[in-house]
């Protein structure tokens, strides 16, 4: 058998709660950050915990549930969506730090995890720990977050340890958000309720039991989450996300666009040719690649739990469609948005906000055509 985790709670979204998101939207992009209902409700449902190990106090959810559960989110709100997966998809570094000092940050009130993946600072190695300085940008979740994570370049005496292959050594931390200051600077046209701000240290000193190595072999948790591929994880949760804003934007662009007539024939809009062609043919071609998509995620995520080899070219494939789900997202959104009329650019309208947020999110560096 598998050695999957089953989890107790059924992380589903419930009607609900996407309507408890949905009605935060506007005034969590208003507050440049998630409003109190909203971070509420992410406690309540301890969504950040999702892909932490059982062992030390998460849920360790089977990776497609939690995916699906991610695209969800986005499709009520862009911003809440990529807060939960980014903030939930730090907690997952959880399953690769020392047990104990693992379950004593899992037991952190409001736990919220965040952080940078760039290696943009240095860990100077002191005694048994070591002294990190630098600046990391894009945290998101930032104002919510308890535990900062970074990765920075290993050095001794100001000068960088070197791997076999003569190159910097590189290394993710883990601080407390006490340690950090953040440099409120999230100032894009959308996803600004992420507040995905930059945050600094300098000095701050990290125990070894601080520093992880986010490697198969570094993994301290047995379950398959674990195991794993990260940057996989990252393809398929950022790619979901897309998947579950574009939704949300081509549902209002129907609403919007059965409203409209043609400004000589008067003809109902939705009934031209080319308006229909659009309206069915973009998000034709998402739907396709999304089933593709979660069947490749589905067949990678049994082998890992078999513990059978995940081949090279299996993992590209994965990537790939990920990134073909993406751009398809991005045209099926980019064809009906001239079809909405000024409401789209209306910066109070919903359909403005949805199309700000997911291409905000499409800058990710991850999601570029020649991430894969």
């Amino acid at each position: 058998m598998p050695d999957q985790a089953v989890p107790d709670t059924d992380y589903t979204l419930s009607p609900a709660d996407a309507a408890l998101i949905r009605s935060q939207a506007r005034p969590s992009e208003q507050a440049g950050m998630l409003t109190a209902p909203v971070q509420e409700l992410i406690h309540a449902r301890d969504w950040l915990r999702m892909l932490a190990p059982r062992s030390v106090g998460g849920a360790e959810l089977p990776l497609p549930q939690a995916v699906r559960l991610e695209e969800a989110i986005a499709a009520a709100d862009g911003s809440t969506g990529w807060t939960v997966t980014l903030c939930a998809g730090a907690a997952w570094f959880a399953g690769f730090l020392p047990p104990a000092y693992a379950r004593e940050v899992m037991a952190t009130r409001g736990l919220c995890l965040g952080g940078s993946g760039a290696p943009s600072g240095h860990a100077d190695v002191d005694g048994d720990g070591y002294r990190l300085t630098g600046r990391w940008d894009f945290a998101t979740g930032a104002p919510m977050t308890t535990h900062f994570t970074m990765n920075a370049i290993l050095r001794r005496d100001g000068q960088p340890l070197l791997d076999e292959a003569g190159a910097p050594r590189m290394r993710a931390f883990i601080v407390p958000a006490s340690d950090v200051t953040v440099h409120e600077n999230w100032h894009t046209i959308g996803q600004k309720a992420t507040a995905s701000h930059t945050f600094s240290l300098e000095g701050v000193f990290a125990g070894a039991h601080q520093a992880f190595d986010l490697t198969p072999e570094g993994a301290v948790a047995e379950g398959p989450l674990y195991r794993f591929p990260f940057l996989s994880l990252a393809f398929v949760t950022l790619g979901a996300n897309m998947a579950g804003m574009a939704a949300n934007f081509i549902g209002l662009a129907r609403d919007v666009i059965g409203q409209r007539r043609h400004h000589v024939t008067r003809q109902p809009l939705a009934e031209l040719p080319q308006v229909a062609s659009a309206l069915a043919d973009g998000p034709a071609e998402l739907a396709q690649l999304r089933e593709h998509f979660y069947a490749l995620l589905d067949r990678m995520w049994d082998q890992v739990c078999r513990r059978e080899q995940v081949l090279e070219a299996d993992i590209r494939n994965l990537h790939e469609v990920a990134l073909r789900m993406v751009q398809a997202a991005r045209r099926a959104v980019d064809e009906l948005y001239p079809l909405c009329g000024l409401s789209a650019c209306d910066g109070r309208s919903e359909i403005g906000r949805v199309w700000r947020d997911l291409h905000t999110a499409t800058q990710h560096a991850l999601l570029l055509p020649f991430a894969a």
